[in-house]
């Protein structure tokens, strides 16, 4: 069954996951990089599916996730052309977040995995396990989802972090360099 999938538990598990990826993310590799929350590239990767060139179906759950976040559309091109992706296209296409210099992919998953260690625990369950399945919901369906999730995510915690950014003793937001 999919549930079994390790994808499936790195997507819509409670852990956030961050992908370095280098070189080569071709077929399942890409499939495995989509179900990451956040995926950084450093520029010698580039990106594949060369499943229909091959005479097969993509399986591993790649033609629901990898279609959610490259789309359809492109995907379909990838498939039935064999098109590579550079990663300038891959970030354009949204299939990475940060692209980095050669070798300093990992460095830069570190840095963000950093950071999100530092959000409430409640906060980071809710964005892996929850943001996901509101995306399968319709309209309604999600706003109230969406409503329960911030009520079962509001800790002692949140609170003191929401009382921090009204007193303006939080930390700001930037301007990125």
């Amino acid at each position: 069954s999919h549930r079994d999938d390790p994808r499936e538990a790195i997507g819509r598990g409670n852990i956030p996951f961050i992908a370095a990826l280098h070189g080569a993310t071709l077929g399942g590799g890409l499939e495995t990089a989509c179900a990451a929350h956040v995926r950084v590239a450093d520029e010698t990767t580039f990106f594949g599916l060369p499943e229909g060139t091959r005479g097969i179906y993509i399986g591993g759950g790649g033609s629901v996730r990898i279609a959610r976040v490259l789309g359809f559309s492109r995907m379909q091109d990838m498939m039935l052309t064999g098109r590579v992706l550079t990663p300038g296209e891959g970030e354009r296409f949204g299939l990475i977040h940060y692209l980095v210099p050669k070798g300093q992919a990992l460095a830069k998953a570190k840095e963000l995995a950093a950071r999100v260690c530092k959000n409430a625990p409640l906060a980071n369950f809710a964005i892996t396990n929850s943001l996901p399945r509101l995306q399968d919901m319709g309209y309604d369906d999600g706003l109230y989802f969406e409503r329960m999730v911030g009520e079962y995510t509001r800790s002692p915690e949140s609170i003191e972090r929401l009382r921090q950014f009204l007193d303006k003793t939080a930390p700001r937001l930037k301007m990125p360099d």
